[in-house]
């Protein structure tokens, strides 16, 4: 039986060439923390992680390499943005098609007396930005939002919601977890102030290594998150002020960053435009298909305009968990079942609480998979 791994929208697998080689010199041959020692292998380790600042800075056309702050992954990142920005009394603008990763540290604030508004999207999960203008208020301080849905993938025009943010001046924080690696990203014709990435998915690297670039008016305003060790002022007992330091306490994951070096590099190279149109040639070859399947309905838009490489459909006369689940026992397609941590977006989309089977597509996948993953949706659906 074939094992195909359509679930990229999770964490994509395989990874970019090299990252593995990467991280595995790195333990074998290097194995050193930074900041800490005044030898070779720290300052190699070093050179990799200001390299790694440096391509990232290329990826999101940035260019302040300092601010550029490692974490575990995007759920933190945007945990330390919300959390360190967000006080008492203030509010929040969201979007109906959040994650998780967004509204749950809301809601945790909310007990401090925190406020935040969702502003619906349409059945496609598409935003209509001037919709933001009704739900500013006085103590509105920021807008979170999400650059593409993990659960149909809409892209939502995030450009103009920057320029509504710097009109009104409102902080504009940007999740890239399901465009970072596909989309090219400007940050400067964006108009963010924080853009939270993730090195697991579109970037193709490890898993446990994520971050954020920030600017400088940003960085007058949060708060630090975590606070310790950092290499740097050990004579003092408060966290440092200065980039990264204020925001990188404890060691990083070094393996991460350097898997994460490679990925980045693969990228760079292939370029974000040649990953995005192979993906989209999956995705509208899968769409094309399976709308000639009567029993399967397709979530969000039918198009390729402003979408990424995800694609849930349901089974409206099956369970779409016993879908999944074939799918993966009789065929070995691996997909993802259920609400992916976004019960808000299925309530936009109508999806609630039955969920979707989600297919998210690689540019490393086949039009030869994408027919397989047909078939075999047609098979299960007919019985």
């Amino acid at each position: 039986m074939k094992g195909l791994y359509l679930d990229n929208g999770a964490t994509a697998f395989p990874k970019a060439p090299g990252v593995a080689e990467s991280m595995s010199n790195y333990l074998l041959n290097v194995g050193c923390n930074v900041n800490r020692g005044a030898y070779k292998g720290s300052f190699e380790a070093e050179n990799i992680i200001f390299e790694t600042r440096e391509l990232i800075c290329e990826l999101f056309n940035y260019n302040k390499v300092e601010n550029v702050i490692f974490t575990k992954n995007i759920t933190e990142s945007l945990n330390v943005l919300i959390k360190g920005l967000v006080k008492t009394g203030d509010h929040v603008i969201v979007s109906s098609m959040e994650h998780n990763a967004v509204t749950r540290p809301l809601n945790s604030l909310v007990k401090i007396g925190v406020e935040f508004t969702k502003v619906p999207c349409n059945k496609l999960g598409e935003l209509n930005p001037e919709d933001l203008l009704e739900y500013i208020k006085p103590n509105t301080k920021a807008v979170v939002m999400t650059h593409a849905s993990n659960v149909c993938g809409t892209i939502l025009d995030l450009k103009r919601v920057g320029s509504i943010c710097k009109e009104n001046g409102l902080y504009f924080i940007i999740d890239t977890a399901q465009t970072a690696g596909f989309l090219d990203i400007d940050y400067k014709d964006i108009g963010a102030d924080a853009i939270a990435f993730t090195g697991h998915k579109g970037l193709l690297g490890p898993q446990g290594i994520g971050g954020f670039i920030v600017n400088d008016d940003m960085v007058t305003v949060l708060d630090t998150f975590i606070e310790g060790g950092t290499g740097s002022l050990s004579d003092k007992e408060i966290q440092p002020e200065y980039m990264p330091d204020k925001f990188e306490a404890g060691t990083l994951n070094i393996p991460g960053v350097y898997g994460l070096n490679a990925s980045l590099r693969y990228i760079l190279k292939e370029k974000v435009k040649t990953i995005r149109e192979k993906e989209l040639l999956l995705v509208n070859h899968f769409i094309e298909e399976i709308s000639n399947i009567q029993e399967v309905k397709t979530i969000g838009k039918k198009d390729l305009k402003d979408r990424t490489g995800v694609v849930s459909i349901d089974v409206p006369h099956m369970d779409n968990a016993e879908v999944s689940y074939n799918l993966y026992n009789d065929f070995g397609i691996m997909t993802r079942c259920g609400l992916h941590c976004a019960p808000s977006a299925h309530k936009t989309l109508g999806t609630f609480p039955k969920g979707t089977v989600r297919f998210s597509f690689s540019h490393f996948n086949t039009i030869e998979d994408v027919n397989y993953a047909v078939d075999a949706i047609n098979k299960i659906v007919k019985g």
